[in-house]
């Protein structure tokens, strides 16, 4: 302390742990702290983005840098409180680079590993497409095992497949998680559109 002011250390150079919530209780981390560290690394830890290029360019709100105003938003929010929940940003907004209170929400996991991309893995063909031969291959994931859609002649043909099938396991999932997730959240899942682009 100088001049009777606790010294703040600031968390990947920008989150401010102001201390008015305790970061562990009993000597383990709280919730709340691993949730807003580990965004705070997402956004702002480069050797992180080696290895996770699509967090490159996201950021966390001057609101969401706070600790104790995370803490309180946290506490505040549907699905917070269930263990295999985790935070999301972009289902509301996608393509979102900014964590904040407006944006972001919390999913069963197997509802957000539905929305995450993986561009390394299928070189320049569409999401959900592989070639095999002359042909094209749609498959998707659904309740983490890797479904077979169908053989196409033509990667559109196998992308609108893709499509489809994705598009309707994700109303799916909408329905089973409705009471348990943000009213925001189920909307933006009934009404979620897959890209040729995503």
């Amino acid at each position: 302390a100088i001049g009777g002011t606790i010294m703040v250390r600031l968390v990947m150079g920008v989150g401010v742990n102001d201390r008015k919530y305790a970061a562990r209780i009993d000597g383990k981390i709280i919730k709340e702290y691993n949730l807003w560290a580990a965004m705070l690394v997402r956004c702002y830890d480069t050797k992180y983005h080696e290895k996770n290029t699509t967090y490159i360019g996201c950021s966390v709100s001057d609101n969401f840098k706070k600790f104790s105003y995370f803490y309180e938003w946290c506490n505040l929010q549907i699905g917070f409180n269930i263990e295999s929940y985790q935070l999301d940003k972009d289902l509301l907004c996608k393509g979102n680079k900014i964590y904040n209170e407006n944006s972001c929400v919390f999913l069963p996991s197997i509802v957000n590993s539905m929305l995450i991309k993986c561009d390394s893995s299928r070189g320049d063909l569409p999401i959900g497409v592989s070639k095999s031969g002359n042909n094209f291959i749609a498959k998707c994931r659904k309740y983490g095992t890797r479904k077979y859609i169908g053989t196409f002649d033509t990667p559109e043909l196998a992308f609108n497949a893709y499509k489809t099938f994705k598009e309707a396991h994700i109303k799916e999932l909408a329905e089973k998680y409705k009471g348990t997730i943000d009213p925001r959240a189920y909307q933006a899942l009934l009404n979620y559109e897959v890209s040729i682009d995503d």
